[in-house]
């Protein structure tokens, strides 16, 4: 079974990721994702949130 939020906490993380207008935005638009997402996940698919997090705080460091 596929998990939805999950799918979507993915791709809001890799629009953040190549998307360069609007980033902070699709920064905060990816987490609201991630914590969507993470209630309703597997250990293994909350492992991966986690990386996704870790992308998301070293995009926003690298922008401030």
């Amino acid at each position: 079974m596929r998990n939805e939020l999950f799918s979507r906490a993915q791709k809001a993380v890799e629009l953040a990721q190549i998307e360069s207008s609007n980033q902070q935005e699709l920064i905060t638009k990816a987490r609201n994702e991630l914590s969507s997402a993470f209630a309703n996940s597997t250990l293994a698919e909350q492992a991966q949130l986690h990386q996704m997090q870790d992308v998301l705080d070293s995009l926003e460091n690298s922008i401030q």
